[in-house]
């Protein structure tokens, strides 16, 4: 691609299919400017630095996203929807998570997104404060559980990669730790036993996890909602 012919579209979408494959780690200019046949220095000049192209790049795939209808469907079912929305985009992308809460971001897509998220927990009947309380809450919880599960991802890597002799030894370390504090904590150790036995730990819980969490935050939603005046189910 002659350098001349490029823009910042092109460049974010290439960043996004690097960052896809190989991380955040894995993106740089360098990297950006083979893939598109031009210089490292093309890459500055239109989007500035590499902090700035995450930002692009984080916003630039919020507009993946479909949004619901809220007359249509009714307040839950679209807030619903944009949870497991959300969930799905941090899925896909799984350096997005680390993007949105370590940079300050303003930007077309995401501000799509949060417009639907007001309109839906408007039509709700939450106003002002509760409002802003409304929105954030469930996306505090998808971004938590987003994390959470970028992280055990990590670890499954990085343990795949290690020295398979020095597996063993490490994996019985950490079952003995593991063993002791549940000696000492009887509830924490009953669960422990009783995911052992299902054969289940978080990343293999991780849907159910997820569903349960959705449905509980919507429950305490409706729950403050109930009474008031204007509130829509």
């Amino acid at each position: 691609m002659a350098r001349e012919t490029l823009n910042r579209e092109q460049i974010v979408r290439a960043a996004i299919e690097l960052l896809d494959a190989e991380g955040i780690e894995g993106l740089s200019m360098r990297k950006l400017g083979q893939r598109l046949g031009s210089a490292a220095t093309a890459m500055y000049w239109h989007v500035g630095n590499k902090e700035n192209l995450l930002v692009l790049a984080a916003d630039e795939v919020w507009s993946e996203v479909r949004l619901p209808d809220v007359a249509t469907v009714g307040w839950r079912t679209a807030a619903r929807e944009l949870m497991y929305a959300a969930r799905e985009l941090c899925d896909r992308h799984s350096w997005l998570v680390r993007v949105i809460t370590s940079y300050a971001a303003a930007g077309e897509g995401l501000a799509r997104f949060q417009e639907r998220a007001y309109e839906t927990f408007e039509a709700a009947g939450f106003r002002d404060a509760d409002l802003d309380w409304a929105v954030s809450t469930p996306f505090m919880f998808v971004t938590g559980l987003a994390i959470m599960s970028s992280s055990d991802a990590a670890e499954v890597k990085k343990r795949a990669e290690q020295d398979a002799a020095a597996q063993p030894e490490q994996e019985a370390q950490a079952v003995a730790q593991m063993n002791a504090l549940a000696a000492k904590y009887p509830r924490l150790g009953a669960s422990m036993a009783a995911q052992a036995q299902r054969g289940q730990g978080f990343v293999e819980q991780v849907d159910e996890v997820f569903a349960f969490g959705v449905e509980t935050i919507l429950d305490g939603l409706t729950a403050r909602l109930a009474g008031r005046s204007g509130a829509s189910e």
